[in-house]
């Protein structure tokens, strides 16, 4: 059998070189021509001169990060929410989606889905109002309704660090778990039926099935969205940070991270090239964790790495 011609090749695929065409020029323009401008984090950005025309600073501008006193507090912060945000979703978003699949029910089913897409459609700044609504001290939900009934005191939620952790921890997951149960929905949905219908007449009760053949089934939709979300454990909901606790002062020991920190930095002292810098920064370390983590599931399954 003759090998065919390169051209020939290119001919027989060229209707989908051009269904691919508009996503590559969106790649290119929105995310590789402006990586030209990753020469502002190592320039002392004068506007006046322009980008390439600006005095070069080297590693000065990354000096504000790295020697800030809050230096170790914005990243601990950051690390460890977003460990928690992957762990939390992850759990609470399979969880959502075995139960809905479990639904016999139609009408139900349908319910359920809207639920989830619920908060996952809403704005960060609806999310932000809504949790104010809960927690305000004098109109709050929780104090006027819920500990008054029990005879509790009110709480002074936007004066005490110590409850944000978990308050951020549960608004991201209402904002955020309808993504990620989507998609689990979709690839519990291309589980093949006969599974079930063996172990049911082997006398696998339900609880073995979810995990016999569920969560293992799940296995590669649950590491390729864990990569993703590794490769941006460095970097913070905004929104998520600095409107949902009210930019309170207070709190910042709990709700600083490296975005609020650089968008603060950045509002008080103009430095443009300072908050380029931060970005780089976590553009790196994110690429290098996504690296690692690939390596390390290549060692363990070739066929579960992304690439």
């Amino acid at each position: 059998m003759k090998k065919k011609s390169r051209s020939k090749t290119y001919k027989e695929h060229l209707p989908l070189y051009l269904m691919m065409l508009p996503g590559l020029l969106y790649l290119l323009i929105n995310n590789y021509i402006p990586m030209a401008g990753i020469i502002i984090a190592f320039k002392k950005l004068n506007f006046a001169k322009g980008i390439f025309k600006s005095p070069w600073a080297g590693l000065k501008n990354f000096e504000f990060l790295f020697k800030s006193p809050d230096a170790w507090i914005i990243t601990r912060n950051t690390l460890l929410y977003n460990v928690a945000f992957i762990i939390v979703n992850m759990v609470v978003g399979i969880a959502i989606a075995i139960l809905i699949c479990e639904v016999r029910s139609k009408k139900l089913k349908k319910m359920y889905q809207s639920a989830i897409l619920l908060p996952f459609l809403m704005s960060m700044v609806i999310l932000s109002y809504i949790v104010y609504a809960l927690l305000s001290s004098e109109n709050g939900l929780i104090n006027n309704s819920i500990l008054a009934a029990m005879g509790i005191d009110a709480v002074q939620w936007y004066q005490e660090p110590k409850y944000w952790p978990v308050i951020l921890v549960i608004a991201n997951c209402w904002k955020g778990v309808g993504y990620g149960c989507l998609i689990y929905i979709a690839s519990l949905i291309g589980i093949d039926p006969s599974f079930y219908e063996a172990a049911r007449l082997d006398g696998a009760s339900k609880w073995q099935e979810i995990t016999k053949i569920t969560l293992p089934s799940l296995v590669p939709t649950i590491i390729t969205l864990l990569l993703l979300s590794i490769g941006r454990i460095f970097y913070s909901d905004f929104g998520l940070f600095y409107q949902v606790p009210m930019n309170s002062g207070v709190l910042f020991p709990t709700t600083n991270v490296i975005d609020t920190y650089v968008y603060r930095a950045l509002v008080e002292q103009g430095n443009i090239s300072m908050s380029s810098a931060a970005g780089v920064y976590q553009s790196l370390v994110g690429f290098v964790i996504v690296m690692v983590s690939n390596w390390v599931v290549r060692r363990v399954d070739k066929d579960q790495a992304l690439f």
